[in-house]
């Protein structure tokens, strides 16, 4: 029987484990504007954020733990073997969530790449054809990780990191066991088609970020030479419906594949750049988009 829920996250309002900022609201104002627009769940954000395995189911009121993002450097091996502490305290706090109508699933992802960062979406060179093995090695000690602590985790494919365009995401699929996490945006931005990517890669689809993008605005910042979170900042993840998103299509296809799961909606933005009421205003408003579809 397909179980699909609507989660959001942190990220949406510039929450997220690459910025120092301050955050820009609290937990508990956060997971009070998502339940009361219509969410059911949300990813973890930085760890402690949400709360601690403590407090965490407390803190989360009436959402499920949909997520969470767990980073890892799969290109150097020492690095690698250092952040696998963080990782496991990312598990802790997974242990700690309440069991809901769909597990949550571990987002490994991988730290972004300097001259990858720099230019994002394809524009820099990719991981050496030598270095594909350990790395691919190091991605599946990480799935069996967090499968021997009881959770199923998800790679997400991102930009600004050595497993960004399409094709890059069929070599890790072709390396490794793990499902994925396919990000509509970031795929968008990387060259690639949504819609086409969930036929494709529907047998190892296990998260799903619906999130669209701007190409023109990308297009501005390599033109200019302003980063990936410049990017963010500037709106290079728009909005639903307005970026470049098939979003019905999107829609469609997850019904086509039978795609049963989280679902959560990103938009990707930095601390500061909008105010606390419009990104609230926003996530209400892709939720309605969402639900007028049927979803």
């Amino acid at each position: 029987m397909r179980v699909r829920k609507v989660a959001n996250a942190p990220v949406s309002f510039g929450v997220f484990e690459l910025s120092d900022a301050p955050p820009p609201l609290t937990a508990d104002e956060m997971v009070r504007a998502l339940t009361e627009a219509g969410y059911e769940g949300i990813d973890l954000g930085p760890v402690g954020y949400l709360g601690t395995p403590d407090d965490l189911a407390e803190r989360l009121g009436g959402l499920w733990l949909a997520g969470g993002w767990a980073d890892l450097r799969y290109s150097d091996a020492e690095e690698f073997r250092r952040g696998l502490p963080a990782l496991d305290a990312t598990l802790d706090v997974f242990a700690a969530a309440p069991v809901g109508p769909l597990p949550p699933r571990p987002t490994l992802g991988e730290s972004g790449v300097p001259e990858r960062f720099a230019r994002p979406g394809g524009n820099a060179p990719g991981l050496p054809a030598s270095e594909w093995p350990g790395y691919a090695a190091r991605v599946q000690e990480a799935v069996d990780r967090c499968r021997q602590r009881g959770f199923d985790p998800v790679f997400h494919h991102h930009l600004g990191t050595y497993v960004e365009t399409p094709d890059e995401v069929e070599r890790l699929l072709e390396l490794t066991d793990v499902q994925l996490c396919l990000d509509t945006g970031h795929l968008l931005l990387a060259g690639g088609d949504p819609v086409t990517a969930l036929r494709a890669w529907a047998g190892r689809i296990g998260h799903v970020h619906v999130k669209d993008g701007d190409t023109k605005i990308l297009a501005q910042a390599l033109a200019e030479g302003v980063d990936l979170r410049e990017l963010m900042g500037r709106g290079g993840f728009a909005p639903l419906g307005q970026g470049e998103l098939d979003l019905p299509g999107v829609v469609r296809t997850l019904d086509e594949i039978d795609y049963s799961g989280w679902v959560i909606v990103e938009q990707d933005t930095l601390p500061g750049r909008r105010s606390v009421a419009q990104n609230i205003a926003d996530q209400a408003a892709n939720r309605r988009m969402l639900k007028d579809l049927g979803l």
